[in-house]
């Protein structure tokens, strides 16, 4: 686990906790936002969105790496995800491979109540991903 300072994150936090509101998860009452920062410094978000067919759930994380695909940024240099609902949710297994196709040492900001955070490294959440040309 990374120490950081809120400050310096508080706009991207702030975007994920507004796209954690939005989220449509009537199945697991869990709510999640998610906000990723470009290379290019700018911010994208997304939140989760299930349907009774569950594979075809869209995480919170996806969802914001596909909004900033679709701009066209693939360089990433951190997320964040949060929850009203669940205190420093982390990335699923599926989701972390995701993210490790783009960048495997993303840093990933969580949230908990009380302004409280915690920051891990993709690589330390997913040891062994499956990486490009391997």
């Amino acid at each position: 686990m990374e120490k950081i300072s809120s400050r310096r994150y508080l706009k991207i936090i702030t975007a994920a906790r507004r796209a954690a509101l939005n989220a449509y998860a009537p199945y697991s009452k869990i709510r999640v936002g998610a906000a990723i920062r470009t290379r290019s410094g700018r911010i994208y978000t997304g939140c989760n969105v299930e349907n009774s067919s569950y594979p075809l759930s869209l995480c919170a994380e996806r969802n914001a790496v596909g909004s900033a695909i679709a701009a066209g940024e693939k360089e990433f240099r951190y997320l964040v995800l949060s929850s009203p609902d669940l205190d420093f949710i982390l990335p699923c297994g599926g989701c972390a491979q995701f993210l490790a196709e783009f960048e495997p040492d993303l840093l990933i900001i969580t949230t908990g109540k009380d302004d409280r955070y915690k920051a891990y490294r993709l690589k330390d959440i997913l040891a062994l991903p499956f990486l490009r040309g391997e």
